[in-house]
């Protein structure tokens, strides 16, 4: 069974906020969530990155250890889900993820948050019909056979999205391009510098 995950290549990502856009016009989230979200880092230096941000569905998700209500839930596919019916706004996920992946659109007079959103990798959520689905969790591509829209509309492929192993095949492969002899996989039995620069010129 794939397990799906994000990559951002860095040096890739030029910082147009695309992903950024498509996810918002895919999913239709509340006003003041964002899902994802394109980070710069050294802003202004020579070695200005940017990269782009959302839930990074974890294989030992934290927000899930946290959850006193265990509204979180993994699919078979790895995807990190929650259910809105059970959230009841603590706030515990958005500390304990590294990401700030999760969001609450609204905070009230007594510190209400609302209930929680963030990034489904496009694969919706539990509701009794489409309908509902969408409206509580956005698109849900995955049903369909498609990636999340966030990678698809990437102009550049920095941000990769899919099958963990696939995606870090594409990445090792675009390191060997850039010059380095084992793709940063330094003492990986499976980074044999002269398969990767084959793989990695049978890709260009």
């Amino acid at each position: 069974m794939a397990q799906m995950k994000f990559m951002c290549d860095a040096e890739r990502c030029i910082e147009c906020n695309g992903c950024v856009t498509a996810c918002k016009n895919a999913n239709e989230v509340e006003w003041g969530v964002q899902r994802r979200r394109v980070v710069t880092l050294n802003d202004g230096e020579s070695d200005e990155v940017s990269i782009s941000v959302a839930c990074m569905h974890c294989d030992d998700a934290p927000c899930m250890a946290v959850c006193p209500t265990d509204c979180f839930y993994k699919t078979d596919d790895g995807i990190v889900l929650h259910d809105k019916d059970l959230c009841i706004g603590c706030g515990y996920c958005l500390y304990a993820c590294p990401f700030g992946a999760p969001q609450f659109p609204k905070e009230n007079a007594f510190g209400e948050r609302g209930k929680m959103d963030k990034c489904t990798f496009c694969a919706g959520g539990p509701a009794d019909s489409k309908e509902e689905e969408y409206e509580k969790y956005g698109a849900n591509r995955i049903a369909e056979g498609k990636l999340p829209l966030c990678a698809e509309m990437c102009s550049t492929k920095a941000l990769l999205a899919g099958d963990a192993q696939t995606v870090a095949d594409i990445f090792r492969q675009r390191v060997v391009q850039r010059g380095h002899k084992d793709g940063g996989w330094s003492g990986n039995s499976r980074a044999d510098a002269d398969n990767l620069a084959y793989d990695a010129a049978q890709e260009g």
